[in-house]
């Protein structure tokens, strides 16, 4: 299986790789404080229910630059999108490493979720144009493991450097996000350099209006909008999983920093295992019958992480959360399949839009939960979340042999 994945690599356009690169690089820098940022919101001052309003602040931004990007991604390129997000990541970066309280954080969030939802929608349309639709499925699992196999990593020297540098506090948490702002800036020197536009794009320029542009999506695409309410579903977890998963573990399972680590860990040895299996399974049996296998095996990953009384048994909820990437990765090339490859910018443009606004409505409901009910009842509304999004992919039409209606 690795040798077919480093053949089906070898073959694989030069901006393919490049971006593979340069995710990579992101993902790496990004998972340094995945697992400690809510924990040092928390430090600097916030309660449970402000973390939440701050996090659904931060997706203000991300819920209103995402369309205007996709349609300028189609017009002027996904490059240019690129060196205009990753420097934007860093400044977001600095602004949390120099942040004096928690009100502060909400100019950082609201940059850096904007840099994010930036290059978060120009990616998948590397993949989208680079990949034949046969194959679509283990490109975009391939490139997952590889990009994800730098998480591994990243939370255990996070919490070595956390560690040396005070603990869990303001203080230790703190010193990742410098590192992490000269690691966006080394990122950015590479996509200057090395990354270039797709060459199958540069002949499908955008001429269309923004709005004539998401007409066309809704007009030429199958079941788009079914597959936007499925969408807002599907990555609700996305936005409440980082928030007070974390700060679940530490408060109400009394996990130290290791233990936190781990658990980031743990979640990439599922995607890294399994990833080019289930790509080639998807692009074999079909991507719904895969989201049908791995969409109850994270919901089982929730149940554990409530009832654990353990460190192992956390742990093991880490390593099950892995199937929610496996799913998300194979939706992501049904999302692609959808409309025509012209389209590709505006559709995942609007998407952004979507996740946007669920970025700022689902932390809010997250801090509700935990602060008018119970902390657990966050996850189990997570699972009430995706066990709905499964009846409503039924009524969505397989992909895997072209588009159809």
């Amino acid at each position: 299986m690795f040798q077919r994945g480093l053949n089906f690599l070898a073959r694989q356009k030069t901006t393919f790789k490049t971006n593979l690169v340069r995710v990579s690089s992101q993902n790496f820098f990004s998972a340094l404080t995945q697992q400690f940022q809510s924990l040092y919101i928390v430090a600097l001052g916030a309660t449970p229910f402000q973390l939440g309003i701050v996090n659904s602040i931060g997706g203000l931004a991300g819920a209103a630059i995402a369309t205007p990007t996709g349609w300028l991604a189609d017009k002027y390129g996904i490059k240019r999108i690129l060196l205009i997000g990753t420097p934007l990541l860093a400044l977001g970066s600095l602004i949390f490493a120099l942040a004096p309280d928690w009100l502060t954080i909400i100019p950082a969030l609201l940059i850096a979720t904007l840099a994010l939802r930036m290059v978060m929608t120009v990616c998948p349309m590397v993949c989208g144009s680079c990949l034949k639709s046969e194959e679509r499925a283990t490109g975009m699992q391939l490139c997952d493991t590889l990009s994800a196999v730098p998480r591994l990593f990243a939370p255990v020297i996070g919490s070595m450097i956390v560690t040396e540098f005070g603990g869990i506090d303001e203080a230790g948490i703190r010193s990742l996000y410098y590192l992490q702002g000269i690691g966006f800036c080394l990122i950015l020197g590479f996509v200057l350099k090395r990354f270039t536009d797709p060459s199958e794009r540069k002949a499908s320029t955008a001429t269309s209006s923004l709005l004539e542009g998401v007409r066309d999506v809704f007009t030429q695409g199958i079941r788009v909008k079914r597959w936007i309410f499925y969408t807002s579903l599907s990555t609700i977890p996305m936005f409440i999983s980082p928030v007070y998963l974390p700060l679940f573990a530490a408060e109400v399972k009394q996990a130290d920093q290791f233990v936190l680590g781990g658990l980031a860990t743990a979640s990439m040895v599922v995607p890294i295992a399994l990833s080019i299996a289930t790509g080639r399974l998807a692009d074999t049996i079909g991507r719904k019958k895969v989201i049908y296998l791995t969409t109850p095996i994270y919901c089982l990953s929730l149940l554990l992480l409530v009832y654990a009384p353990d460190a192992t048994t956390l742990l093991a909820s880490g390593v099950l959360q892995g199937f929610f990437m496996l799913s998300a990765v194979t939706q992501g090339a049904m999302t692609a399949e959808l409309v025509p490859t012209q389209l590709l910018g505006r559709w995942y443009g609007l998407l952004g839009l979507i996740r946007g606004l669920v970025s700022v409505l689902a932390p809010a409901v997250g801090g509700v939960l935990w602060s008018h009910i119970n902390p657990a009842s966050v996850f189990f509304f997570l699972i009430a979340t995706q066990v709905v999004k499964l009846f409503i992919l039924i009524t969505v039409p397989e992909t895997l042999r072209g588009r159809s209606r």
